[in-house]
C-alpha cells in the first residue's frame, strides 16, 4: 500500500508526562481501530468514555474517544482521537497496539496537515498560517498567523485568479471571433480594464514593504561594545533573568548569546556579543569576529560604553544607539566627545536598573516603527511575495503585448493564473510541499 493510503497515528499534544495526552489517528483503518480498542464505534463527534484494550489482552487505559468520519474531519479522512492519561507507559502501550494493525504507521512531521491540504480542507497559505500559529511567540504573531489560517490571503488569491480567468476568457473569445468586425475590440477592452484594476490591487499588497514577513521573523537587536562595559548585565536586565554570565574580568563572553523577548507583542531577539578589542587570544579573536558579524547583520545595534572606554567601533548598516552604562559610578563622565552626530543616546546603570525602563520603551517604539501596520498585511512569507510578484509581472506584460496580438496577452494571463494557483498550492507545487510540511510538528 502506498504510504499516503496508509492510516497514520501520532501524539498531538505535549511531551509526556502530562495530565492528558491526545493521540490522533487518520485514514481508512481509523474506524476499525476504534472498534477494536474501544469495543464499539462511538457516535460521530460525541465524546465517549471507553476502556481501551485489544480483545484478550490487558486494558491500556480508561480514556475518552472521539470519532470523526470523513470527509467531515480535520484531514478529510476518517479520524479518531484518543484522550488518555499522559504517562509514558500508557502512551507506549497505546502506540504498540496501534502499530499492531495492518497498514497503520506513525505519522511523519506535518502529515496530518498535508493530508488536509491534499483533501481540500485548506490551501497552502492556510497551511503556512497554521505553521506560523504553532510557532507564534508573541500576541501580534499569533494574530497575524490566525488571519492567514482563516484565509486572509487565500480568499483574495482565489478572487484574483477567478478575475484573471474571466479576463482571459474575454480575450480568447475575441480571438475566436476575430473575423467578425468589431467583436474583438468589444471583448478586449473590458478584459484589459479588469486586468489593470487587478494589477493595482496586487501592487498595493506588494507595496507593504515586507512588514508581515518582518513580524514573522522578528527584530534582531545586538548589544555590542568593548569588553567589561556591562553588555551581559544589560542582557540580563532586558531578559529579566540570568541568561549571560556576569564577571568583572574582561573577555568573559566569548561567543554570541541570544534570547527571545516579547516587547509589547513584538518578537525581538537580543544578542549579547563578545567584547570588541584587539587581542592575541585565538579563542577571543573568534568571539570578536562573530560579534562583528552578528552586529553587522542586526536590525539595531546598542553600542554600550562607559566613561573609560568610549571608542566607537562599528561599521554595519543598521541604526546605532549609543548607551552609556555605569552612571552609578562616581568615575563615570559624559561621552559627548566620543559620539557621532545624529546618534541616539541613553544613560543607564545596567546593574541597578537606572534608565533601563526608558531604553526598553524606546525599543518598543522602534519595533512599532520597524514592523509598521502589520494588522492588514497579507504576505507573511518570501514564497508568497515571489509568486505575487510573478503574477503582477505577467499582468503587466499582458497589457503591454495586447497590441502585438491577443494570443500573447492570453498567454501572459495564463501564466498569471498559474502563479496564483501555485500560491494556493493547487498547481505544480509538489517540489515545495515537502519543504513546507516537514517543518511541522509530528502529530500536526
Amino acid at each position: 500500500m502506498h504510504p499516503r493510503d496508509q492510516t497514520i497515528f501520532a501524539l498531538s499534544s505535549g511531551r509526556p508526562p502530562s495530565a492528558i495526552a491526545l493521540v490522533r489517528v487518520s485514514g481508512s483503518q481509523a474506524g476499525k481501530i476504534v472498534t477494536a480498542l474501544a469495543g464499539k464505534l462511538p457516535s460521530p463527534r460525541m465524546a465517549t468514555r471507553a476502556l481501551l484494550g485489544n480483545v484478550g489482552q490487558r486494558p491500556i487505559d480508561d480514556a475518552v474517544v472521539l470519532w470523526f468520519p470523513g470527509p467531515a474531519s480535520a484531514t478529510g479522512e476518517d479520524v479518531a482521537e484518543f484522550h488518555v492519561h499522559g504517562g509514558r507507559a500508557v502512551l507506549a502501550a497505546l502506540f504498540a497496539a496501534l502499530s499492531g494493525f495492518e497498514d497503520v504507521r506513525p505519522a511523519e512531521p506535518g502529515e496530518f496537515t498535508r493530508r488536509a491540504f491534499e483533501n481540500g480542507k485548506l490551501d497552502l497559505t492556510e497551511a503556512e498560517g497554521l505553521d506560523d500559529l504553532i510557532h507564534a511567540d508573541t500576541d501580534r504573531q499569533r494574530r497575524q498567523a490566525l488571519r492567514q489560517l482563516k484565509g486572509l490571503l487565500g480568499d483574495r488569491a482565489r478572487d484574483w485568479r477567478a478575475r484573471i480567468i474571466e479576463a482571459s476568457a474575454l480575450i480568447e473569445a475575441g480571438i475566436d471571433f476575430s473575423d467578425e468586425g468589431d467583436v474583438p475590440a468589444e471583448l478586449i477592452a473590458p478584459a484589459l480594464a479588469k486586468v489593470k484594476a487587478l494589477l493595482v490591487e496586487i501592487e498595493e499588497v506588494l507595496a507593504g514593504q515586507g512588514r508581515s514577513e518582518r513580524l514573522r521573523d522578528g527584530l534582531v537587536v545586538a548589544i555590542a561594545g568593548p569588553p567589561n562595559v556591562g553588555k551581559s548585565t544589560l542582557m540580563n536586565q532586558l531578559a529579566r533573568r540570568e541568561v549571560a554570565i556576569v564577571s568583572p574580568h574582561a573577555g568573559t563572553t566569548r561567543d554570541v548569546i541570544e534570547v527571545q523577548l516579547d516587547l509589547d507583542g513584538y518578537p525581538v531577539t537580543v544578542i549579547d556579543t563578545a567584547g570588541i578589542r584587539e587581542t592575541d587570544d585565538p579563542v577571543e579573536q573568534e568571539g570578536v569576529r562573530r560579534a562583528r558579524a552578528r552586529a553587522a547583520d542586526a536590525d539595531l545595534v546598542l553600542w554600550l560604553a562607559d566613561s573609560l572606554q568610549a571608542a566607537f567601533d562599528h561599521d554595519g548598516a543598521a541604526p546605532i544607539w549609543r548607551v552609556r552604562n555605569k552612571i552609578d559610578l562616581e568615575a563615570a563622565r559624559p561621552l559627548a566627545e566620543a559620539g557621532a552626530p545624529g546618534l541616539r543616546s541613553f544613560e543607564i546603570s545596567a546593574s541597578r536598573g537606572d534608565g533601563v525602563p526608558e531604553l526598553i520603551a524606546a525599543l518598543v517604539d522602534f519595533a512599532q516603527r520597524y514592523f509598521g501596520g502589520t494588522e492588514s498585511g497579507l504576505i507573511s512569507r518570501a514564497r508568497q511575495r515571489k509568486l505575487l510578484q510573478e503574477t503582477a509581472t505577467s499582468l503587466r506584460r499582458s497589457v503591454a503585448v495586447v497590441g502585438q496580438g491577443e494570443e500573447l496577452a492570453a498567454e501572459e494571463l495564463r501564466l498569471a493564473a498559474r502563479s496564483l494557483g501555485r500560491l494556493l498550492g493547487r498547481v505544480d507545487v509538489e517540489d515545495i510541499l515537502d519543504v513546507i510540511f516537514r517543518e511541522f510538528c509530528v502529530g500536526k
